[in-house]
């Protein structure tokens, strides 16, 4: 058998096999022998069929199938030995005219490379690695928010300043019915807020989502509208009040702190100020951090230019997959995958200059992790190592879930690569500066 790759361009092969009789014939002879003592023909008892009759019946059809599969066996090891990086699998040319009973036979596969291509993390940028701080305004609304949960909810038979007011959001045409609770104090126009003084449970009362909260972003939480929905909405919707009360604020005293905190951790209104700041600023590292992730990649898409074999990758996609793809469709799933794929082999480049390989090790660490994070919230800050390594085995016996904190533990390591090699400019904001700049606002 003779195999050899055709260059087409840097990103395009063909791979062309030619095989010849002695590739295939000692497998298509011990077939036959098989067959002959099952083979049923009319006129011969089972068995004794000669065996000419025998290879004219059934000698094609065993023939392609000991073909094909030398073919795909050669084909395998050939892109091992070759150490081919594909994109997709190969696909074979259709020849329709393919003459069977030929000595040679001509094969082709066209194959999709992955690109050659390095990334600059040195390169000059504008990005941003935020550092959020907890303000004096959002640590006491957290602490307002605090007494409140934690408060007494007093019922009322009409609304009045200051109440809270549970109901439902709906507007049949725009596919909105979200049920919440919301405080008077949260609409950014004082009239709006005045359309339900004096109102009862069961009343509707509608208003216009123009301009109705401080921050379009809260139509997400209070109505349930997309991110990509909210900026200019001006729709009316309807409020119907299912329970209107008052709420009496909880008393910061030992008891709710012990509650809150567990026994002794926080003993004063300035030891609650400052645990709110430690465990906001925690969580807002985290949403700068993967803002930071975000911005890198990005940047390094638009500015880590290389060839993908795209037409190739396009009569790929029709026929992988339960159902297979027109060519429109598959038009519209490589423009809607592009981005995905190119961040995809951006990220094992950075990985890979940067000499960084994930090990199980490294996933049943980050698993372990996790695990005690989770553990901590509910209560359990002291778990045994045997404890946790028991569930980390348990969470790691589910592919699912090794897929799943692989990635993560990817993007931890593409984080530690981008802080040290992208050198991005360090900004102090408060959370809303951060929501403004993350929304590009």
């Amino acid at each position: 058998m003779d195999i050899k790759r055709v260059a087409l361009d840097a990103v395009n092969e063909t791979i062309v096999m030619t095989v010849v009789h002695m590739d295939y014939k000692g497998q298509v002879a011990k077939r036959i022998n098989e067959k002959m003592p099952l083979a049923q023909v009319k006129g011969f008892r089972k068995g004794a069929v000669p065996k000419d009759l025998v290879e004219k019946q059934y000698g094609k059809a065993i023939k392609q199938e000991e073909i094909k599969k030398v073919v795909d066996l050669a084909l395998e090891r050939y892109i091992q030995s070759e150490r081919l990086n594909l994109l997709g699998t190969p696909l074979p040319k259709v020849n329709e005219n393919l003459d069977w009973s030929a000595e040679e036979l001509t094969f082709e596969f066209e194959i999709g490379l992955v690109p050659s291509f390095e990334i600059d993390l040195d390169a000059k940028n504008d990005i941003i690695k935020y550092v959020v701080t907890a303000d004096d305004k959002l640590i006491d609304g957290q602490v307002a928010r605090i007494q409140k949960q934690f408060g007494t909810a007093i019922p009322q038979d009409v609304v009045t300043e200051g109440a809270d007011l549970k109901g439902i959001f709906t507007n049949e045409a725009e596919g909105i019915g979200n049920e919440t609770t919301i405080s008077l104090s949260v609409f950014k126009d004082k009239a709006t807020a005045d359309k339900f003084i004096g109102k009862k449970v069961g009343d509707v009362v509608t208003v216009n989502t123009s301009g109705l909260f401080e921050d379009d972003h809260q139509l997400m939480d209070y109505l349930k509208v997309g991110h990509d929905n909210v900026h200019g909405l001006a729709i009316d919707v309807d409020f119907t009040i299912e329970a209107i009360t008052i709420s009496e604020p909880a008393e910061l005293n030992q008891e709710l702190f012990d509650k809150l905190f567990g026994a002794g951790n926080v003993a004063s209104l300035e030891d609650l100020k400052a645990k709110i700041k430690e465990d906001a600023e925690s969580q807002f590292a985290a949403q700068a951090d993967q803002k930071l992730l975000g911005d890198v990649t990005e940047f390094l898409i638009e500015n880590t230019k290389f060839d993908l074999p795209a037409e190739f990758l396009k009569k790929w996609l029709q026929t992988v997959g339960e159902k297979k793809l027109s060519p429109e469709e598959a038009e519209v799933e490589y423009a809607r995958s592009e981005k995905g794929l190119r961040f995809q082999l951006i990220e094992g480049k950075a990985l890979a200059q940067s000499d960084i390989k994930i090990t199980f090790e490294d996933l049943k660490t980050f698993t372990a992790k996790n695990i005690r994070q989770q553990m901590a919230q509910f209560g359990q800050t002291n778990p045994t190592d045997e404890e946790v390594q028991g569930i980390v085995a348990r969470v790691l016996s589910n592919q699912e879930e090794v897929k799943r904190l692989s990635d993560q533990v990817v993007a931890e390591k593409l984080l530690e690569i981008f802080k040290e090699k992208a050198n991005p400019t360090t900004k102090e904001v408060t959370y809303e500066e951060f929501i403004a700049a993350s929304y590009g606002e």
